[in-house]
């Protein structure tokens, strides 16, 4: 029957090219909280949801996750059951067995999220086939996060002159680590040159994964009592370390994870800045609201700062051991196909891509017009209010608002006549 043809929509939909979607809010304990919340504000544009005070707001999801499907709006439907060869591209539609490959959110952050990375394809299939109730699929997790606000994160190991330094100052730190592994790792630290060889670069990844694993699999007690000292002599210092350290200890008190912040590279981000997060790569989200988008998969590895299953032996065993300064890892977007108001974050792996689209009431020009994408999209307006038209349809889109955009299609956005700024963030995937 032609219900069943693969090259037509679902049975009682039109092929859907534009559509505004409803996203899933999700309350997790470390969201901020009512109104507070990135999450909650923008969520407020699609009703009923209207934010409670008193509940914390982590993220907002939009996609076709089935723990959280999108709808459309008008009708109800979920979009997955409207997604085609058509508003996903065929070679699309074919090679991710008709689904979107990627899931968007909107994050806002309150309390710390746990030192973790994602496993690369290969090992993600092992976790999968061995532990089906911790690691749910066999898909990889890459992911990119875009700030709306000043966001905190660790991210990657830092440059090894930096640790051995805070072997140094942070004494608790060395004698968690133990003496011997503290100083075989300075000694490392102090060959290392401008332009290392290979061989040198791969001792001093083994030095670096030593150290790791040397804090990791420290007996609790021991965790517990250095940091306790460290918090009791650096409490009221205006160091930054020493203050992200105690905030940490706060959260989650004797935790293992407040000694990774002499470990990992510690960022601020501003608006607009972006991290891509690598498989097999060490970080944490720590506080901030932020666009995030990733391959469609559920697999964390965590080590600290989290009360979950913390896998320290996967984690140990996974990792890089990449280490270098924070700077070189911070995206702030390339210019796209020459267009005046949009930026382009374009991370190295197949499943998603993100523009970004600001028009200000003091540009010389107010519309925007992105040529067609060879995949579909999803686009929400973080800021101000605006319009976006795909073809003879026009909707407003006033912040908070999220639309489904369909393989092939031009999009124009244009600016509110009363807003200030039009901010809209659009992840895609084309093949």
């Amino acid at each position: 029957m032609a219900a069943n043809r693969p090259d037509l929509p679902s049975p009682g939909f039109d092929m859907v090219a534009f559509a505004r979607i409803s996203g899933s809010v999700m309350t997790y304990d470390w969201g901020k909280l009512g109104s507070s919340s990135a999450v909650a504000r923008l969520a407020s544009a699609t009703p009923p949801f209207k934010p409670d005070e008193s509940k914390p707001y982590a993220e907002l999801w939009m996609g076709t996750h089935p723990n959280a499907p999108a709808v459309l709006v008008e009708s109800g439907a979920a979009l997955k059951d409207v997604l085609t060869p058509a508003n996903l591209s065929p070679e699309l539609h074919s090679h991710y067995a008709g689904d979107l490959p990627f899931l968007f959110k909107v994050l806002s952050i309150r309390k710390a999220l746990s030192i973790q990375a994602h496993p690369d394809k290969a090992l993600a299939k092992r976790l999968f086939e061995k532990s089906p109730h911790l690691y749910k699929d066999p898909n990889h997790k890459p992911e990119m996060a875009l700030a709306l606000t000043p966001f905190e994160a660790f991210i990657g190991f830092r440059p090894l002159a930096e640790i051995a330094n805070h072997l140094s100052k942070y004494p608790e730190f060395a004698r968690v680590v133990g003496a011997d592994v503290a100083a075989a790792f300075c000694a490392q630290a102090s060959l290392i040159g401008a332009s290392p060889a290979p061989e040198d670069v791969a001792s001093n990844k083994k030095a670096l994964r030593t150290l790791f694993e040397a804090l990791m699999t420290q007996e609790p007690g021991v965790i517990a009592r250095e940091l306790d000292a460290l918090v009791a002599r650096v409490a009221g210092s205006t160091d930054v370390l020493d203050k992200l350290v105690v905030r940490l200890n706060s959260q989650f008190p004797q935790d293992v994870g407040c000694f990774c912040a002499m470990l990992l590279n510690f960022v601020t981000l501003k608006p607009g800045e972006a991290i891509f997060l690598a498989a097999n790569e060490p970080h944490a989200y720590l506080s901030g609201d932020c666009v995030e988008c990733m391959a469609t998969s559920d697999n964390v590895v965590r080590s600290g700062l989290t009360p979950k299953f913390k896998d320290v032996e996967t984690l140990v065993s996974m990792l890089t051991y990449n280490y270098g300064p924070a700077d070189a890892q911070v995206l702030r977007g390339d210019p796209w196909k020459g267009l005046a108001h949009s930026r382009l974050y374009d991370p190295p792996i197949a499943e998603f891509s993100v523009v970004k689209i600001e028009i200000g009431r003091g540009d010389a020009n107010h519309v925007e017009h992105n040529p067609a994408i060879k995949g579909p999209s999803i686009a929400i307006v973080t800021e101000g209010s605006g319009s976006i038209s795909v073809g003879a349809n026009k909707q407003a889109a006033p912040a908070g608002s999220i639309f489904f955009i369909g393989a092939g299609e031009p999009a124009t956005f244009e600016l509110g006549g009363d807003a200030a700024n039009f901010v809209v963030y659009r992840a895609f995937c084309e093949l």
